[in-house]
């Protein structure tokens, strides 16, 4: 199912205890991790989507769960919240990837009331140019021989 603009696509634990959540997580529930030690976090994933990730609370913040919104146009969704009363707590920042190329981007905010989630805008992968399509020879119509025997 495509993911469209404004729906969760990651949710990410915030946890004091990371070896803690994940054992529990993965006992549990049956969450399945993938290590990603360059960034000091986990990506899990559950029987369903979405998945998410995993890591150390951010510092002076409490354990949570944060919620990833997609979004088309980081930017223009930034100043949207802004301007509907929302408070941005983490502008627009990159998120690295492998190979030190970047992922995508994401924000930290707070809505009217008090609920803290992020937006989420992924790289849009360079499509290559469409190929154009050989023409197809017209159809040959197939010689009739007649053969008599005799």
């Amino acid at each position: 199912m495509a993911q469209k603009p404004g729906s969760i696509v990651h949710i990410e634990l915030h946890s004091s205890d990371p070896a803690k959540s994940k054992n529990f997580y993965g006992h549990v529930f049956g969450w399945k991790f993938q290590e990603m030690p360059q960034m000091n976090y986990a990506l899990w994933q559950a029987r369903s989507e979405p998945g998410g990730g995993l890591m150390q609370t951010m510092e002076g913040r409490p354990p949570q769960v944060l919620n990833y919104i997609l979004s088309t146009n980081i930017d223009t969704d930034v100043a949207k919240v802004g301007s509907s009363g929302g408070l941005i707590l983490q502008p627009k920042t990159e998120i690295p990837g492998p190979h030190r190329l970047p992922t995508g981007w994401w924000a930290l905010f707070q809505e009217p009331g008090g609920t803290v989630m992020a937006l989420y805008q992924g790289m849009t992968p360079a499509r290559p140019p469409p190929r154009k399509r050989a023409k197809k020879a017209p159809a040959r119509k197939a010689k009739r021989t007649s053969r008599r025997r005799r």
